[in-house]
């Protein structure tokens, strides 16, 4: 016995270990709480798990991923579904292949002890605004629920300075600042912030994080690898939201203040906890609206926009 248990032995230390399939995600931005699956599937191993070795790139430019992805430079891409919706009728190859955050994050903030009590005393106001269209769309929506015409409402395009725009009083109300951070640095500076959000204001609820791939090239198998791997991760994160944090905020000094610490906490119960599943109404309903907005020319069957990895 162990004669035979030394040849297994030996035979285990010459055999190499498995090949492990190359992947490449590029993230909406730096990397912060909204990327905890990901980083944390890399950090358990998780990845190595299910036979992938996956490569985590921050991208210089926020509205790059998707191009990138459509270009055939990475495997999938960190993006949002309300994009993605306009992104097709751009003309790129994209698909979304799982998901990360299974609600939306938008929202429109206001100061809460500002004149803006309920939407409509935005009649006459300055909005600020991230990013050109899809975060108009919403706003458009979200004022004609409440009565306002789009005319009614002066937009300032702020950049990606949200924060500051509305606390230093340049805009009296910000769409596209994200429920989970902006609140949470506003609330760190002193300045209480009051939130209001889109599902509650006529836009239909939808997925804030996505991973998009290009259907033409995307390998099934191994995305289906990755979101087996970010499923475990959340699992790990759902169960284990203090330790989890701990595996998050130890990859980079840079993440281990206050304001992340706070965004975390408003997070992780907010991450799809089954990243390959599909939600058919959701992806049909915001295509609906978008194309009654005006902001698309004609509707995309659902299997144009989603699917499910995991199915055969």
């Amino acid at each position: 016995m162990k004669a035979i248990a030394a040849f297994a032995l030996a035979i285990a230390l010459a055999t190499p270990a498995a090949a492990q399939d190359k992947m490449t995600i590029i993230l909406d931005w730096f990397v912060n709480p909204d990327h905890g699956p990901v980083i944390v599937a890399k950090e358990k191993g998780y990845f190595a798990r299910n036979g992938l070795s996956v490569d985590i790139v921050a991208p210089a430019n926020p509205t790059d991923p998707p191009k990138m992805v459509a270009a055939g430079k990475a495997d999938l891409a960190i993006s949002y579904q309300p994009q993605l919706h306009l992104n097709l009728h751009e003309g790129m190859d994209l698909v979304r292949a799982g998901t990360l955050v299974a609600t939306p994050l938008t929202c429109l903030v206001t100061l809460a002890n500002g004149p803006i009590k309920k939407l409509s005393d935005l009649s006459g106001k300055k909005v600020g605004y991230a990013v050109p269209g899809v975060q108009e769309v919403l706003l458009d929506a979200m004022l004609g629920n409440a009565g306002v015409a789009k005319t009614a409402v002066e937009r300032i395009n702020i950049g990606f300075s949200i924060s500051p725009a509305l606390m230093s009083r340049q805009v009296e109300g910000v769409i596209g600042a994200f429920r989970n951070f902006e609140l949470n640095q506003m609330a760190i500076e002193g300045i209480a912030g009051k939130c209001f959000y889109p599902e509650d204001e006529g836009v239909p609820a939808y997925d804030e994080l996505i991973y998009v791939a290009n259907p033409k090239t995307m390998n099934k198998e191994r995305t289906a690898r990755f979101m087996a791997a970010t499923e475990l991760a959340t699992q790990y994160i759902l169960n284990n939201p203090k330790d989890a944090w701990e595996v998050f905020a130890g990859t980079s000094k840079e993440l281990r203040n206050e304001l992340n610490q706070r965004a975390w906490n408003d997070t992780y119960p907010r991450f799809a906890s089954r990243p390959a599943a599909m939600d058919y109404g959701r992806y049909a309903k915001f295509e609906e609206f978008l194309f009654k907005m005006g902001a698309i020319p004609a509707r995309n069957p659902v299997s144009k926009l989603a699917i499910d990895v995991t199915a055969p």
